[in-house]
């Protein structure tokens, strides 16, 4: 890259549209933007920043990424983390969570080939638990892996799957996210008003993507709250194999290009109809397809 060897180097700590902060391997924070309208980059991102005036820089370019988490409507993406290990999604039975939107992410995070985990946070409230607990339950017998935890009272259960890690944390608003990652983080409100005055976003933090280091090992990205998770870069055959239970049957089916509705000899459809497979994880896998396709 030309002029790379006169560039400071850092990682992508912070985003919030196209503003960045950048940490320098001494601890130095840049107040960045991207050169180039074209240029976009994530949290996690490592760059390369060119220094404009005390504090601030212009971000040349990238290194290579091992991932890109992002969602992506017909013609436009967000991107959301770069080089991310995990994904874990966060749930709770009040306010309702989506089992659409979660399979959506999955889809996602099993594309990037990231772990993912499902956190079911508020389980101290029983009843709304209780019945989230069971929606999850095609989740579990797909191989999902699923945390409980109360993160009002503890976050302990979490520690464990996030070390070594670098885990972007997303879910819909109303959550426990941000509960949560005060409990991981203790000085996350103060690194959020730290974040604030170099990105001079003011109110707008609460929309950026953040990164804090829980350790030497590991590392969490805190993403705003999504409602929606658009698949539209991804093509039927990718979004099938994010469900990891129906894509190997898929090529048992007697048509090969099988929807699994009423198509005659299709494999997956007897898998549900014999309690292998659980009807609610078929049916959405059509209603995202059929989101996607009407999308177009």
């Amino acid at each position: 890259m030309s002029g790379r060897a006169a560039s400071l180097s850092g990682q992508v700590t912070a985003a919030y549209g196209r503003r960045f902060l950048v940490e320098a391997p001494d601890g130095e924070l840049l107040a960045c933007v991207p050169r180039g309208r074209q240029a976009s980059y994530a949290c996690g991102d490592s760059v390369f920043v060119a220094r404009t005036s005390p504090g601030e820089g212009v971000i040349e370019a990238s290194d290579p990424r091992s991932t890109l988490f992002f969602r992506a409507a017909p013609h436009r993406r967000k991107l959301i983390a770069a080089n991310a290990t995990q994904v874990a999604v966060i749930v709770a039975g009040e306010p309702s969570s989506s089992d659409e939107l979660l399979a959506r992410i999955l889809v996602e995070a099993g594309r990037q080939g990231m772990r993912a985990l499902i956190v079911l946070n508020k389980v101290d409230l029983e009843g709304p638990t209780s019945a989230l607990r069971e929606r999850l339950q095609p989740f579990a017998r797909a191989g999902c892996t699923i945390i409980e935890l109360s993160a009002q009272r503890d976050v302990a259960p979490l520690r464990a799957p996030l070390a070594g890690e670098t885990t972007v944390l997303i879910g819909q608003s109303g959550m426990g996210k941000s509960t949560i990652v005060n409990a991981l983080v203790p000085g996350a409100g103060a690194a959020t008003r730290e974040i604030s005055r170099f990105l001079d976003s003011g109110r707008h933090t609460t929309s950026a993507t953040r990164l804090y280091r829980l350790d030497d090992r590991s590392v969490v990205i805190d993403s705003p709250g999504v409602e929606a998770f658009g698949l539209a870069h991804l093509s039927r055959a990718e979004i099938e194999r994010g469900f990891p239970e129906i894509a190997p049957l898929a090529g048992r089916c007697r048509f090969g290009d099988c929807r699994h509705r009423t198509e005659p000899g299709c494999a997956v459809r007897a898998a549900v109809g014999s309690g292998a497979i659980a009807a609610r994880r078929l049916e959405l896998l059509h209603r995202i397809l059929d989101a996607e396709a009407a999308m177009q």
